[in-house]
């Protein structure tokens, strides 16, 4: 489609979960829900429309051994962009994946800069891997380096524990969250297990990354604080299969891993049940593949989130969480198009029909 080409999107709009129009135009890769005059060179797509997906944690250019190259790093966005993925938060990443800002066929990226670890507590080759005197200055780093978020890791296997313990003592988080916050930028936090989590949401952190180790006591807090959690939840499906070749050496903690991957739905839920903003997010980058936001979804409906509002998880709410347009007036025209309705059956966002980046039609 040439820069001059109108697009006209019609069908059934979703502006909103509860809210439906008939048709959009797409002019000069913004939307506009007037029709332009004198247009003459028209393409026309039809289906239910959502504002493009967003998946709010992911690893561009990053895979199981660290950073990938160029090519390696395109193949992971467009796998991203083709099941409907158009904005990704990339939660921590050491690759320098700016230049993709200038392909207008690949997703937009909400960077977080790269982990900021304890040392000898991550993966290898993914994080900065620090000690906490040095945590102030890696964050401010971080927070010049990303678009307005920190990723820390909060929690980790400690090898003399023999189990998933906090990386971080409280001072330090605190410190190092009032830092990020003085710089503008929202700070999040890996963390698998229920230790560190208290001391992350009252010193004022803005998200927690997968959150298995919610439980009664902390629901409520962050509830209280707005917290978000991203769950990730196609990633915790996994969890056994990581805790089965430690579970010799480091019983408790495997031990532990199968607690967190058993309750997994019901901590979701009583997340969910109690106000905890949830949003899609499927770690993929690391040891998983991309393009897996519409089964992440379907896990969210699984564990017992209301459909619209798993949808909303990855469309509307996510949007607005991360400060980016949905549909209205003047946004850049970046939606999915499906043959039927996702808000009856979030099954439908595996197969998108049309795929619209800055109104050009990429797939």
């Amino acid at each position: 489609m040439s820069d001059h080409t109108v697009l006209h999107v019609k069908g059934r709009v979703l502006l909103g979960p509860e809210e439906t129009g008939d048709e959009l135009w797409v002019v000069g890769g913004r939307i506009t829900h007037s029709r332009p005059a004198g247009a003459r060179d028209v393409r026309t797509v039809t289906g239910w429309v959502l504002p493009g997906l967003v998946d709010a944690h992911c690893h561009v250019g990053l895979d199981h051994a660290g950073a990938v190259d160029a090519a390696t790093t395109e193949k992971q966005a467009v796998e991203d962009r083709d099941a409907g993925a158009l904005l990704l938060r990339d939660a921590g990443s050491p690759a320098d994946t700016r230049w993709t800002d200038d392909r207008a066929d690949l997703p937009k990226i909400i960077r977080a800069g790269r982990h900021i670890a304890r040392t000898r507590r991550y993966i290898r080759n993914f994080a900065h891997e620090i000690e906490p005197d040095e945590l102030v200055g890696y964050v401010a780093r971080e927070a010049a380096r990303g678009d307005g978020w920190v990723k820390l890791v909060g929690d980790w296997i400690d090898r003399d524990a023999g189990d998933l313990t906090a990386c971080w003592p409280r001072e330090a988080v605190d410190a190092a969250i009032a830092e990020a916050h003085r710089l503008g930028a929202r700070v999040t936090a890996h963390c698998f297990a229920e230790v560190a989590l208290r001391d992350l949401v009252e010193a004022g952190i803005d998200c927690v990354e997968h959150a298995t180790g919610l439980t009664e006591d902390t629901v409520p807090l962050f509830a209280e604080h707005g917290v978000a959690i991203v769950p990730t939840l196609v990633n915790i499906a996994t969890f056994p299969q990581l805790a089965a070749p430690g579970a010799a050496k480091y019983p408790r903690w495997a031990a532990h891993m199968n607690r967190l991957h058993e309750r997994r739905y019901d901590t979701v839920r009583a997340a969910y049940d109690a106000g905890v903003p949830v949003f899609v997010g499927t770690d993929a980058g690391g040891s998983l593949a991309h393009g897996l936001v519409a089964a992440e979804v379907a896990e969210l409906v699984k564990a017992g989130i209301p459909a619209l509002d798993a949808l909303s998880a990855t469309a509307w709410a996510a949007r607005r969480w991360l400060g980016r347009p949905v549909l209205e007036e003047g946004a850049p025209a970046d939606l999915v198009v499906y043959d039927e309705d996702p808000r009856a059956d979030v099954r439908v966002l595996a197969a998108p029909r049309r795929i619209v980046l800055d109104g050009h039609v990429v797939r």
